[in-house]
């Protein structure tokens, strides 16, 4: 498995360990090729007995992946290639997550800028993740567009963080900084910038290192909860409103004004909440 393979992403093994780049500007959208390329690493590792840890981190410094496709409104069936893959009772954003969090290797993020909404889902959907102090950036922006998280953040943060947290995160629609996620469960832990690469380094060889069989028993053992029913739940309160007229305005809006270029997205709260204004 080479990185060649790949049009958004770079792949590299060493001694048990995958290490996954997304690359794919200008700011790492989760679009097609993208997700194309997450779903087909995943499946290829999931019977690979030489790969015990997965730590992704991003090419770009200032991004991990932004969030989902806001242009999906003009171009409504283009994840529908997905679908006959899809396991019942999940929408193909869920299932990325699901494909991850039932991964057997040990999945690590390494967070070191921006992830919101699709990206944030796919943070809280690893095993393990960890953010740079002062650059590193989670949120679930949603709101802001109209619409709910349909790609198992409700179920994700509310595992993680708690039903209340869960909300201020959902309806507060802020950008929350590591020490904030770290405080509230979001992610392991809040590591200064310069100590990040060593750190999620260190623990992915000494995770790779462990005798035979010992991750197994442990994932086995640390099984994920079953979401199944708040995952309908979600899609449900997704689609409803990604059908209003005010979401597409709001999304449209959003592009118009900047959205999914790189100085749009610095602050895109910001920019989103100047159209609702």
């Amino acid at each position: 498995m080479h990185h060649d393979d790949y049009s958004t992403l770079r792949v590299r093994r060493e001694a048990g360990i995958v290490r996954v780049t997304i690359d794919n500007p200008p700011v790492n959208v989760l679009d097609v090729a993208l997700m194309a390329d997450l779903r087909r690493l995943l499946i290829a590792l999931r019977d690979d007995d030489s790969a015990r840890v997965i730590v992704f981190d991003s090419a770009d410094p200032d991004f991990f992946i932004a969030h989902v496709d806001m242009s999906l409104f003009d171009t409504p069936d283009a994840f529908d290639q997905f679908a006959p893959e899809v396991p019942a009772g999940l929408n193909v954003f869920q299932a990325l997550g699901e494909l991850l969090r039932q991964q057997p290797q040990v999945t690590i993020v390494q967070l070191a800028g921006l992830a919101r909404g699709g990206g944030a889902e796919f943070v809280a959907a690893a095993d393990l993740a960890f953010a740079a102090i002062g650059s590193a950036g989670l949120g679930q922006i949603e709101a802001l567009m109209g619409i709910v998280p349909g790609g198992g953040g409700t179920q994700y943060l509310a595992n993680r963080v708690g039903r209340n947290r869960a909300l201020e995160i959902v309806l507060g629609a802020e950008l929350y900084d590591a020490r904030t996620a770290e405080r509230y469960g979001w992610v392991n832990r809040a590591v200064p910038a310069d100590e990040l690469e060593e750190v999620v380094d260190r623990l992915a060889r000494n995770i790779a290192a462990l005798p035979e069989g010992v991750i197994a028993a442990a994932k086995q053992a640390v099984v994920p909860d079953d979401l199944a029913k708040g995952f309908q739940r979600e899609h449900d309160a997704w689609a409803g409103q990604f059908t209003r007229p005010a979401a597409e305005a709001l999304i449209r809006g959003g592009l118009a004004h900047g959205a999914q270029t790189r100085a749009g997205e610095r602050d895109l709260e910001g920019l989103l909440r100047g159209l609702a204004g």
